[in-house]
């Protein structure tokens, strides 16, 4: 039916299930890696092919990191 193999179907399911926790702040994303067993860079590459962003800030945290930068120069 899913033209899977249920190795594939279940490594399908941890990958999606770490990633919406992650996109919900569920998880870190270096628990979402160890849950999804995936390497770092593999796991926030995939997310931008479903459409979850690889960093989410909140403003005050952009605004807190914009702040920062300027105080540096």
């Amino acid at each position: 039916m899913l033209k899977m193999s249920d190795q594939e179907f279940v490594e399908e399911l941890r990958f999606l299930g770490a990633a919406k926790l992650y996109e919900l702040g569920r998880l870190s994303s270096g628990k979402a890696v160890r849950l999804a067993n995936m390497d770092r860079v593999v796991f926030l590459a995939h997310l931008t092919k479903i459409g979850i962003p690889a960093i989410s800030l909140r403003d005050e945290e952009v605004d807190a990191k914009i702040q920062a930068a300027k105080e540096l120069v």
